[in-house]
């Protein structure tokens, strides 16, 4: 029996079963595809990434005695179409089985449901062997459950791996969460280390995008690639954040600067979306190394990182296989508006903004806060249509990939899905941003004052989103206080904050 084995980009993970197997009667596909590069304007960078990490595996495959067919965007057999390009191998090669793992993205696990009923050869599919639930165990923890808290998720998950656990019920450090402590804004108090980048050339890779003439968004230094795009990097990358990176993270992991790029983070997201490196062999990495260093590393800088790959990421995609495909197009607040040009270019006096958005455009990376509290914070506030900031926040980060990208962005960031994610939405005036980032105190606007000419945007947004969303949010306990604030703006003060704000979102241009 002659098989056919697809691999998707994003499945790159080399400790799958499959690789136990290398007989000669196994032909392993990987293809750069049109289909995959157009359906969203994706960031140079990430595509690169994505081509250059296929490569890798792809040799990696073929040094093991393994039988390849790795289409490159300029191969002559390559019809840019998943379907079309493996009805053509099938018949092709006469395979007489075609197996594939299934896909975490809700448009290809759609297509090759699809394509797989018009086959008459035998099919198969697998699990990706990678993640730490299945796609329908976040649906049934919550079984009966009116809202999905992700806390107690997270707490189950650390009891059902025994992670920084004491006892089958207790924590170790006493408490579950050190969210409290992870809020630290950053004051420079000690050297950043660089972080662990590679000077990688990849100038045959974007030379194949620019030939193709793929529409892509910002820049990239194709003789300094940045990123890890092969286990071996992501490896190293780890091992860096445990040995240089880890003691801080936690405290600074919220913090933002207009001159650190990166801080305290892993850089590990796009290793670990592409599978090239094991979430639980990241996690248990990470603790080894903490128990190690008792002496130099607090319990807080491990559990925030723990938190966020162990209980959020697979929190993210247990909400998007139990709410997709109605997810993709849910907008409760029914905002309209939009997506400022400026998210393209940069090209704004807000500071915060210009240096998350610049960022964002120069290294195709940007951490959560950056993401949660200016560039989302901001769309919301200007009421954008989250179809918008999807395809936007899809497109510019390396590390994006729908299933996590649609729950933090439509969910946890816009407020589009009414609550699921997020018990309340995630807005703040400037005085947010001020707390925890550099960027206000050199802004071309004053943080402090509401409606002025050189009032911070953020501040008569801010109200202003409040009083218009007022009737949606009038039972949520979790926005009393603010509104109950909101209600003590006099009328007076309230009309020049609504004008403020009408003229932001009608002009952001001026802005």
């Amino acid at each position: 029996m002659k098989k056919l084995r697809l691999i998707l980009g994003d499945q790159l993970n080399h400790k799958h079963s499959w690789y136990n197997d290398n007989s000669q009667d196994v032909i392993y596909f990987l293809a750069e595809m049109r289909q995959e590069t157009d359906y969203v304007i994706h960031h140079i960078q990430k595509v690169i990434a994505f081509f250059e990490a296929m490569r890798n595996f792809a040799n990696w495959l073929e040094s093991r005695g393994n039988l390849v067919i790795f289409y490159k965007l300029d191969h002559p057999d390559n019809i840019q179409d998943l379907a079309k390009n493996l009805n053509a191998l099938i018949k092709a090669h006469k395979i007489s089985k075609f197996e594939y793992q299934l896909p975490d993205e809700y448009r290809l696990d759609q297509q090759l449901k699809t394509f797989t009923e018009t086959l008459n050869i035998e099919t198969e599919t697998f699990s990706t062997e990678y993640f730490l639930t299945s796609r329908t165990d976040l649906k049934q923890f919550f079984e009966g459950k009116k809202t999905l808290t992700m806390e107690y998720f997270y707490r189950d998950m650390r009891k059902r791996y025994s992670i920084l656990m004491t006892t089958d019920k207790d924590p170790e450090g006493g408490k579950w969460n050190f969210d409290q402590s992870n809020r630290k804004k950053w004051k420079g108090e000690f050297i950043i280390p660089h972080e662990r980048g590679f000077r990688k050339d990849v100038t045959k890779t974007a030379k194949r995008i620019s030939q193709a003439q793929i529409k892509t968004i910002g820049s990239v230094d194709n003789e300094n690639f940045n990123w890890p795009t092969s286990r071996q990097d992501a490896l190293s990358v780890l091992n860096y954040f445990c040995e240089h990176l880890l003691v801080h993270f936690g405290d600074y992991q919220d913090a933002m600067d207009p001159d650190e790029i990166y801080l305290f983070h892993s850089r590990l997201s796009f290793a670990l979306n592409s599978k090239l490196i094991d979430p639980l062999e990241v996690i248990h990495k990470v603790i080894e190394h903490w128990r190690e260093h008792k002496n130099e590393i607090d319990i807080s800088q491990v559990e925030g990182f723990v938190r966020q790959i162990l209980g959020w990421r697979e929190y993210m995609r247990g909400v998007y296989w139990m709410k997709m495909p109605d997810y993709k197009t849910t907008n409760k607040l029914k905002n309209t508006n939009e997506l400022p040009s400026f998210y393209w270019t940069a090209n704004t006096k807000m500071n915060c903004l210009h240096h998350s958005i610049k960022q964002s455009l120069d290294h195709a990376y940007a951490h959560h806060i950056q993401r949660l509290m200016i560039t989302g914070n901001y769309a919301l506030l200007t009421e954008t249509h989250p179809d918008e900031v999807d395809a936007w926040y899809l497109g510019i980060y390396i590390d994006a990939i729908e299933w996590v990208e649609i729950t933090n962005t439509r969910g946890m960031s816009q407020f589009a899905d009414g609550g699921i994610v997020a018990t309340k939405p995630y807005i703040s005036s400037g005085s947010y941003i001020n707390k925890m980032s550099n960027y206000c105190s050199s802004c071309h606007y004053n943080v402090n004052k509401k409606t002025d000419d050189d009032a911070c945007p953020f501040n008569s947004l801010y109200w202003n989103f409040l009083s218009k969303k007022k009737s949606y949010f009038t039972n949520n306990y979790r926005m009393k206080m603010m509104l109950s604030l909101l209600d003590k703006i006099p009328p007076d003060q309230m009309e020049k904050i609504i004008h403020r704000a009408e003229d932001i979102i009608k002009n952001p241009q001026n802005f």
